[in-house]
């Protein structure tokens, strides 16, 4: 809404007579003055953030960070304990990027640029097509120390038979969600072909699983995906987030 503001003489006039009507003059004939402010007076609280998940009810901010601090030093305890276990029985705990050799982020990135340049050169590709699938890019390249090491790493299960009662005994270990089937293959050295002696029957694809086991620099080709590394597995497990 448009707003007028009363010139400065008609403003005046205005503000006395409703002082006087309010009975805002002293008997002095001067106006009371503001109760000033008290120089202690704490500052106004400053809105604290939102409640997080696992936070209880009654908990101010600092009592949640405090909380949050704590179940996450609990955690690394808990991850270091692990790890010395592994230790003693000569395993090491790796992560995704422990597969790939110095250099081959940077020999990816050129590979991926290289394919969106080709992808947008304005030529395009026909649906149906032979080009028109989701093509595994990546390399071969591998950590040479890494061979028939004990390892244990993180990873979702890709498997090669499906089924309310399906017994696999191979399987591909990838690092994110979907990976060929819902969502182009990881590289070569991102993916790892399992073996099990055993039958393993898998309950849940979207669970991440530890994976233990011997792994070796040994490719193996499928239809889903070329591997780079080969795991003969030994124990696998939940991952608990």
């Amino acid at each position: 809404m448009k707003t007028t503001s009363l010139p400065g003489f008609a403003f005046a006039t205005v503000a006395f007579a409703f002082a006087a009507a309010c009975g805002g003059a002293s008997s002095s004939g001067t106006a009371e003055a503001a109760p000033a402010k008290p120089a202690n007076e704490a500052p106004p609280e400053t809105k604290s953030e939102g409640p997080k998940v696992g936070d209880k009810i009654g908990q101010n901010a600092a009592e949640r960070a405090a909380a949050r601090a704590e179940a996450a030093k609990k955690r690394a305890e808990e991850q270091a304990r692990k790890d010395a276990e592994l230790a003693a029985r000569g395993v090491k705990r790796i992560g995704w990027e422990d597969l790939m050799p110095e250099g081959e982020e940077e020999r990816l990135a050129q590979m991926y640029q290289a394919q969106m340049a080709m992808l947008y050169s304005g030529a395009g590709i026909a649906e149906g097509s032979a080009a028109d699938t989701a093509v595994q890019i990546g390399t071969f390249n591998t950590v040479k120390e890494l061979n028939g090491k004990k390892i244990r790493i993180p990873g979702y299960t890709v498997p090669f038979e499906y089924g309310a009662d399906a017994q696999i005994k191979e399987f591909l270990l990838v690092p994110y969600f979907g990976a060929c089937i819902h969502a182009p293959p990881p590289p070569p050295n991102q993916t790892v072909f399992v073996m099990s002696e055993k039958p393993i029957k898998m309950k849940d694809l979207a669970q991440a699983v530890w994976i233990e086991g011997t792994i070796h620099t040994q490719t193996q080709e499928s239809e889903l995906a070329d591997a780079a590394y080969t795991i003969t597995l030994t124990a696998i497990e939940e991952y608990t987030y």
